[in-house]
């Protein structure tokens, strides 16, 4: 998630309009959730239901910048689902800010995850030095409250956790974004805050996503942070100037007929894409684009299997058509025959 300008909100939007080609689903989805608005949903299935974990967007009334600083979301909320198209439940607050002894501002895109008889919630928010950081929650229910660690993930940082665990019960974290999501920062390894953007190198490789292989209690990392690598066909990096194909934020994994599927926003651009690897840790080889721009600034997706298909969750700003006041959607993701995805038209 990060930021926009009026311009630019109302020329993604016409662009989405006007696209024709490539739609997967003739009707065009509906916002799951209309009194609240909601975002970067997170969506798994426990129990044989489907829980959603998204960002929760307030008017906060603070000005736009190009960190976001008007993305200044304060809790979360956890949805349900017994089917796609069935009734949408809110549980209600499942962890509030105040209720985060480290926390100073910005409650951003989540995640959660299960494992030892034991939902984790994973989360993105700034500390009281505005540096953002990843924490933890606990709960024994999919829908919280949940209780949050003293202290965030030692050696986190950035946003986006994406937590995926692999068939042999290993459980891996996914996370990143550069601009507003401070990756580019920690390009060196120490936190520098004058770095706004990217490292200004449209030449070299572009910054990556990263991963780390997650402690069997799931509330530490098991190892170093490692580099994403997203590299072409011919085997070259995705370099930081190709803004249609290098990652920005928003990573998802799944993982379909043995191969992983690693999913990202391309940010600036709008699209998401994805790369796909025999190896959770990649290299991600690049595919293509799936799903071409929504209205409003960002897009951040989810990607999971009910019931024998397969579906994507979003959001636009239907409901607003405000790029920080955004709303969550749903609809089937279809592929060919090779595994490749569809492309998909919102």
């Amino acid at each position: 998630m990060f930021t926009s300008t009026k311009s630019t909100l109302v020329a993604v939007a016409l662009i989405s309009v006007g696209i024709s080609n490539g739609i997967c689903q003739t009707t065009k989805p509906k916002p799951l959730v209309t009194d609240l608005y909601t975002a970067d949903p997170s969506a798994h299935v426990f129990n044989g239901k489907i829980y959603i974990y998204p960002s929760h967007d307030i008017e906060a009334n603070v000005p736009e910048d190009d960190e976001g600083g008007h993305f200044n979301m304060r809790d979360y909320h956890v949805y349900s689902m017994d089917n796609i198209n069935g009734k949408v439940t809110d549980h209600g607050v499942a962890l509030d800010i105040k209720n985060v002894p480290w926390a100073g501002r910005q409650m951003w895109a989540p995640d959660a995850a299960y494992k030892n008889g034991t939902y984790y919630l994973y989360f993105p928010v700034k500390d009281k030095k505005d540096v953002f950081r990843m924490g933890v929650a606990t709960s024994k229910s999919p829908t919280g409250p949940f209780k949050a660690q003293p202290a965030p993930i030692p050696g986190s940082f950035s946003i986006d956790p994406a937590v995926f665990t692999d068939t042999d019960g290993t459980t891996y974290m996914y996370f990143g974004g550069i601009w507003g999501g401070q990756l580019q920062r920690w390009a060196t390894g120490k936190y520098n805050k004058a770095l706004k953007t990217d490292l200004g190198k449209d030449n070299e490789p572009a910054l990556s996503a990263k991963v780390v292989r997650m402690n069997k209690n799931m509330l530490t990392f098991d190892e170093s942070v490692k580099d994403v690598q997203l590299i072409d066909k011919n085997g070259k990096p995705l370099l930081a100037g190709d803004h249609d194909r290098r990652f920005f934020e928003g990573a998802w994994m799944h993982k379909y007929k043995g191969k992983y599927y690693f999913s990202y926003s391309t940010g600036d651009t709008h699209f998401l894409a994805y790369a796909t690897s025999n190896s959770p840790y990649g290299p991600f080889t690049y595919q293509g684009t799936f799903m071409k721009p929504v209205t409003g600034w960002t897009t951040h997706h989810s990607i999971v299997e009910f019931k024998g298909k397969w579906y994507i969750f979003y959001h636009d700003v239907e409901l607003s058509g405000k790029t920080h006041l955004r709303n969550i959607k749903v609809r089937e993701l279809m592929r060919k025959p090779d595994g490749s995805i569809e492309m998909i038209t919102p």
